[in-house]
Parts: C-alpha cells; sequence; structure tokens
C-alpha cells in the first residue's frame, strides 16, 4: 500500500516517517513553511529512540498524475480543515480511471467525531481512526513523537460502521511501522471516548498547566451528560488505559516532555485556527438538541476562539476570564 498524508503534522508527520521507515512508499502534503521546510531538508523525525531525517515527496496538493490504484489517503489535519482538504482530493485522478473519491480509501486520523460524516460525502470508502499518538510540531519541517516503546495506538474500522480488509491491510502496516493498531467494529466508540478526553485540550490551550481544580472534570461531565441524552455509547478511560497498557507510553525526547497538546500547539504555533469548534463544540450541540445544559463547554469553545483572534498566546488566557464566560 503506498500512503498520501494529508496534513503532515504532529500525527501526520508521525504516521507517514513512521510508514516511510518500514519502506513505505509515503507523500507528505502540507503548506507554508513546514511544505518549504520539507522540501529543502526533509522530514525530522524526533523521538525517544533518536533524531531521523528523512527525504519523502512533499506537496502542497494533487497535480495531474494519476493516484495509483494501491494508494491509501490518510487524512489527519484538524478538523477545521476537512472540508478543504476533500474538495482539494476527491476528483485526484487514480491510474485505471476514476476519482480518489470513487475508488481509493479514506483514513480520518483525527480528534473529533464529525469529519467521517463530512467525508462520506465526499469519499465513498470512508475508515475512521481513533488517534492516541503522544506527539508535537511547532518548528517547521521538526516532528516530535514521544510515544515509547510504540509511537501510538490507531484504532482503524470502516464508517458507518464494521470493519473490512483495506483496514486490516492497513493496520497491519502501521504494525509494521511500530503503532497499536487494532481493528474495531465499533471504532466511532472508541472516537467519542477520544472526544471525552479531547474536551480537556481547550483547557490547557487557555491555562496552561494551572487549572482551577474541578474545571476539567465538569468539561468532561457535561460531555458524558450530553452523550448519555443522545445515545451515544462510548469506552471507558478504564476500558481505554487496558487497551493501551504499558504500550504507548509518554517519554522525553532529548531531555524535553511534550510541550501541550493539539491545541495548544495551534495556539503556540500562531496557526490562525483551532479545533474547539469540534471537540468541545459537539458537546455543546448535542446539548442543545437533547436539552443538556453545558455551560463549561461553550465557555471553552468561545474563548478558544477569541484567544485565536486576539492572539493570546498558549497558556495566557485570565483564569478570571473564563470564570466569568462560565457564569
Amino acid at each position: 500500500m503506498r500512503y498520501v498524508i494529508i496534513g503532515a503534522g504532529a500525527v501526520g508527520g508521525t504516521i507517514g516517517g513512521r510508514l516511510a521507515q518500514a519502506g513505505h512508499e509515503v507523500t507528505l502534503v502540507a503548506r507554508g513553511a513546514h511544505l518549504n521546510a520539507l522540501r529543502d531538508r526533509g522530514l525530522t523525525l524526533r523521538t525517544p529512540d533518536g533524531t531521523a531525517t528523512l527525504r519523502l515527496p512533499a506537496t502542497a496538493g494533487p497535480d495531474d498524475r494519476p493516484l495509483a490504484a494501491d494508494t491509501a489517503l490518510v487524512l489527519t489535519v484538524k478538523s477545521q480543515d476537512t472540508a478543504a482538504a476533500l474538495a482539494a482530493w476527491v476528483d485526484a485522478p487514480v491510474a485505471g480511471g476514476g476519482t480518489a473519491g470513487e475508488r481509493l480509501p479514506l483514513f480520518t486520523a483525527q480528534n473529533g467525531v464529525a469529519n467521517e460524516r463530512t467525508a462520506l460525502r465526499f469519499f465513498a470508502r470512508v475508515h475512521p481512526v481513533c488517534v492516541w499518538l503522544p506527539a508535537t510540531h511547532l518548528e517547521p519541517g521538526v516532528v516530535v513523537a514521544n510515544g515509547h516503546p510504540h509511537s501510538g495506538m490507531l484504532h482503524l474500522g470502516r464508517y458507518p460502521s464494521g470493519s473490512d480488509d483495506t483496514a486490516r491491510a492497513v493496520a497491519a502496516d502501521l504494525t509494521s511501522a511500530g503503532f497499536v493498531a487494532p481493528v474495531h467494529d465499533d471504532v466511532l466508540r472508541w472516537k467519542y471516548g477520544k472526544l471525552l478526553s479531547n474536551l480537556g485540550n481547550g483547557l490547557q490551550a487557555l491555562l496552561g498547566r494551572d487549572i482551577p481544580d474541578g474545571l476539567a472534570e465538569r468539561v468532561r461531565a457535561e460531555g458524558v451528560a450530553a452523550l448519555a441524552a443522545a445515545g451515544i455509547a462510548h469506552t471507558s478511560p478504564e476500558e481505554e488505559a487496558a487497551a493501551r497498557g504499558d504500550r504507548v507510553r509518554h517519554r522525553p525526547v532529548d531531555g524535553e516532555e511534550r510541550a501541550g497538546g493539539s491545541t495548544w500547539q495551534s495556539l503556540a504555533r500562531g496557526a490562525g485556527s483551532a479545533e474547539a469548534d469540534h471537540l468541545n463544540g459537539e458537546i455543546v450541540l448535542l446539548g442543545r438538541l437533547h436539552g443538556v445544559p453545558t455551560p463549561v463547554n461553550a465557555a471553552v469553545q468561545g474563548a478558544v476562539r477569541r484567544a485565536v483572534r486576539e492572539r493570546i498566546p498558549a497558556g495566557g488566557f485570565p483564569v478570571a476570564e473564563l470564570e466569568k464566560m462560565i457564569g
């Protein structure tokens, strides 16, 4: 299988780099300074076991050359960039006829739970991936992957349900590349469990490590209540911890611990957007649909948008202002 990694940041860079190290043909898709660095210097992948520089094809998007029929597209952009990425790749030609949207599998290795439904509007073959992968991308051309002894755990399946041979083939490739990659018929249940964990991303991005006691618990409790009201099943922290075991642990890289999660990184890079509308905002949406109050998630969602708009640095949002927004 050949791989096109659409969004070669922290998650995409780790997956693409590890697949390339395992001997698979990988193309990285990026933009701006990161794309220029990948083309000029290659991908620098720093891990607890050392640093590798990988010279891989890098592009801003599809061109006129047909994609090989054995290509898998791996979507790793943030959720707010999903629609644009799908529109860019859906009509890419495939060798032997047809388009990527008609013929190629798309793996959504992203936080949130709305990407798969959006993707199915464009791609006939959508495979959700629940991502547990501690990695950081702050510098163009550089990805730091802290997972050890495995780089991450990636649960795969088929959307809207079930699994298939394609999911199992990609899981085998990911396993050979150093990931834990189980295949589930109910992979969305894992993604909803991960969504509950990701509700704290916005708090960390806003406040850093000094989150007031009880605030993270309130954000999660609202999420659990909203999912229950909507009748949506999800994994528990205990089930998730048992699945990971000691196989994916956070380890320092060059003596440095991981600085922050995905939303924190968006603010730290000044990316111009963040994914809280698709994480905390998902809970706000479900709460409004099913009559469940979600004031903490709504406040975090709005505060992250404000931090992006006003260029408030990661960890620099006034806690008193957030508490005022919560009411």
